[in-house]
């Protein structure tokens, strides 16, 4: 049986750790991408438990990889003294032509490589949504703020309205 070709909707399979909610309000998302995680056995455990953040996290280029920087996952209570870092810089994992695209947008385009969430796929793999987005300016945020609570408001006009 052929795979297609492309990224896969997050399926009903995978598991949702961890949200970037706040990224979404900072940045224009402009594309998005599935990247591995390399981790360590406790990070993965403390995973499994929910217990991480992405919300001061943010990709970049080291040594002609990419890494995850300032992302959170913390320490593993059934840990021993070999228990991880909390905020150590994780390599991420995608194929060589995505890498170097990725590179390019964020230090041609000035673009930023954001985090949007951390999920276990339907085959129990760790895996980072990353986005290549523009920073959003403070009259942007505003509009998109407006535009939320108009469309509340109207929502509930309606259902009372019918």
């Amino acid at each position: 049986m052929a795979r297609k070709k492309g990224r896969r909707s997050k399926s009903a399979g995978q598991q949702l750790i961890v949200a970037n909610r706040k990224a979404r309000h900072d940045y224009l998302i402009e594309d998005t991408f599935e990247a591995g995680i390399m981790l360590v056995g406790t990070e993965v455990k403390a995973l499994r438990e929910g217990k991480a953040s992405l919300n001061d996290a943010y990709a970049g280029e080291k040594g002609g990889e990419l890494w995850l920087f300032s992302s959170y996952i913390s320490e593993y209570k059934a840990g021993n003294r070999n228990n991880h870092e909390t905020r150590r810089p994780r390599k991420l994992l995608l194929h060589a032509r995505e890498i170097g695209r990725l590179i390019g947008a964020s230090q041609r385009d000035g673009m930023t490589l954001v985090p949007l969430s951390m999920y276990f796929n339907d085959r129990g793999i760790a895996k980072v949504e990353l986005a290549t987005a523009r920073g959003k300016k403070l009259h942007d945020k505003r509009q998109a703020d407006k535009d939320r609570t108009w469309k509340i408001d109207k929502a509930r006009i309606m259902r009372e309205k019918n």
